[in-house]
């Protein structure tokens, strides 16, 4: 059901990350490409991975993409979970739970001691799915994030 993304997988992928760009209701702000992902996943220097689930005839119905993040306190790295999507249509089958489960593997085998990712305030079926895996929210951090202008304005490229 889940296997590690190979350069074929790139298309499915952009699709299902416009696809959970549109259920965001952030369609507009997707800029990737098809070649952007290929590069940052295949490249020379991959700066993200990916894991594909699929159903029982081969069809890609979701996908995990991941990176890894730095914890000073525990002095190890962990797994950021960047986009975690699995077809409408497809939900309630287990792929998602396989897609964490995999994740969580990785982290087991490699000794990393976090994976962390962020869901979006008003998406109660996504938080009740993460809650029943024993994720708990960090509810004493507010994340904080940099783009466009004022990314460049700080950058000193405006």
């Amino acid at each position: 059901m889940i296997r590690t993304a190979v350069p074929a997988d790139v298309p499915a992928i952009h699709a299902m990350v416009r696809e959970l760009a549109a259920y965001e209701k952030a369609l507009h702000e997707v800029k990737a490409t098809e070649e952007q992902l290929h590069e940052a996943l295949f490249g020379e220097r991959p700066a993200a991975y990916a894991h594909i689930a699929e159903s029982d005839d081969g069809e890609p119905v979701g996908f995990a993409l991941w990176f890894l993040n730095f914890s000073t306190w525990r002095g190890v790295h962990g797994i950021y979970l960047e986009d975690l999507y699995v077809r409408p249509e497809r939900r309630g089958g287990g792929h998602g739970k396989a897609l964490l489960t995999e994740l969580a593997r990785i982290c087991a085998e490699r000794g990393y001691e976090r994976l962390e990712w962020s869901v979006l305030d008003w998406n109660a079926p996504s938080i009740a799915f993460y809650e029943s895996l024993g994720a708990r929210p960090q509810d004493e951090w507010t994340v904080y994030r940099l783009t466009d202008g004022a990314l460049a304005e700080l950058g000193g490229q405006r």
